[in-house]
């Protein structure tokens, strides 16, 4: 089905869209925070308005998102403090596991380990510390004086429902708000206030962090990771009538030389680096594909045809790692915190020698919340959004002539 615009004024608005998958977020942080160098000065970001009304994140993407909404009235100086609260992470502030130092050594002992975290915590990790740094990180406050003074419109959050199957995305706004809350087959949007508890059941990657409950339609309902059945990214900035939509994921290139020989067996590693990868699989490609395919459609039409039709063009601009974050993640699996680090070798599933090395560091990447990788993902985004800022610039300052797709949810 196709959307139109919700107010003339969208045709000037930009969303911006935050990919999940874990710890690879901070690549995020990387590219908005060269984004905001670009737009202007260090001494003019505390003047500059906001570049973005509608905020959307997804897993990890939505505690971005939401940092962003409760920092929002700074202007443009909450980009380069997204990249400041990365920083100082630690995957300590994120999750723990409790294992004995040489758990590693017995794979009976690392098994019972998790069997034991998995009764107490309904999962193989313990995320209280996450629900913490986030009440110190994100002012619930500050993001509804952000929504009521006009910096942004809008916050979207995703979640999947293991309860019933869908995909919600749950939108905090004012209360004049002109869009109404929608339900398409397997997903649907709820508007209410977002919560801590919201970006728990959001960024909650299924078996290693617990499921979260809400309340939807008058009963609860248990919650995991946005990236779940999130069939159309884009769908909800368009819902509130964006035309112009900055995407950052954290899909990457395939991975050369990481990959297992083809008659290798696979690990423990190997399996549970392919569950993660399937739990954030990046469908944007597909959802900027089919608005590509309308436009091609309506391109071929006679012109005052085209204009008849109540549908409105919008313009994507998606950026993703140009480097393996596999590979990257590589370099620093020692860097995680040892009870996990040592948990997970003792099943095998971190097992970095023989040809699992790949898989290994794509579970890792997922978890290493820790200093010199982030310092690095962080990195990669600022150079991946510095090799695009013509077109970066183009993006954020658009004529009438910048108009690469239709508005399809």
């Amino acid at each position: 089905m196709l959307a139109t615009d919700t107010t003339d004024a969208a045709a000037d608005g930009c969303a911006l869209v935050l990919m999940g998958g874990g710890a690879r977020t901070a690549y995020q942080a990387g590219v908005l925070k060269a984004l905001a160098a670009m737009l202007g000065t260090r001494e003019q970001k505390a003047a500059s308005h906001f570049p973005f009304r509608w905020l959307f994140g997804t897993s990890a993407g939505a505690l971005n998102a939401a940092y962003l909404g409760s920092h929002a009235g700074l202007g443009l100086a909450a980009l380069p403090q997204l990249a400041d609260f990365w920083r100082g992470l630690r995957s300590e502030q994120v999750y723990r596991l409790d294992a004995p130092g040489w758990v590693h050594a017995n794979r009976l002992v690392a098994g019972w380990t998790l069997a034991r975290q998995v009764r107490r915590h309904r999962a193989l990790l313990d995320t209280l510390p996450l629900v913490d740094t986030l009440h110190r990180a994100i002012d619930l406050k500050a993001l509804e004086q952000a929504l009521e003074q006009h910096h942004i419109d809008v916050l979207g959050v995703s979640a999947s429902s293991y309860t019933s199957g869908e995909h919600w995305i749950f939108c905090q706004t004012r209360s004049d708000s002109p869009v109404q809350p929608w339900h398409r087959p397997g997903r649907r949007a709820d508007f209410q206030p977002i919560t801590i508890e919201h970006l728990m059941a959001s960024s909650a990657i299924p078996f290693l962090f617990p499921a979260v409950p809400l309340w939807v339609d008058g009963h609860k309902e248990h919650f995991g990771d946005g990236s779940m059945r999130q069939l159309s990214p884009l769908s909800p900035a368009i819902h509130f009538g964006a035309r112009r939509v900055l995407v950052i994921g954290v899909g990457q290139p395939q991975r050369s030389g990481m990959a297992a020989r083809v008659s290798d067996e696979p690990t423990a590693g190997t399996i549970a680096g392919h569950a993660m990868a399937s739990v954030f699989h990046d469908t944007l490609q597909s959802d900027v594909e089919q608005t590509q395919r309308v436009s091609q459609t309506l391109a071929r039409l006679p012109p005052h045809l085209a204009a008849a039709l109540p549908y409105r063009p919008i313009e994507v601009l998606a950026l993703q790692p140009s480097f393996s974050l596999d590979e990257l993640a590589h370099k620093y699996i020692g860097a995680l915190p040892r009870p996990t680090r040592n948990t997970l070798v003792g099943l095998g599933a971190l097992d970095t020698g023989r040809a699992a090395a790949g898989s290994a560091a794509s579970l890792a990447s997922y978890l290493l919340f820790e200093p010199d990788f982030v310092s690095a993902l962080m990195e990669l985004g600022e150079g991946d959004a510095k090799r695009r800022q013509d077109e970066l610039m183009r993006f954020m300052a658009p004529s009438p002539s910048h108009k690469s797709g239709l508005a399809v949810p």
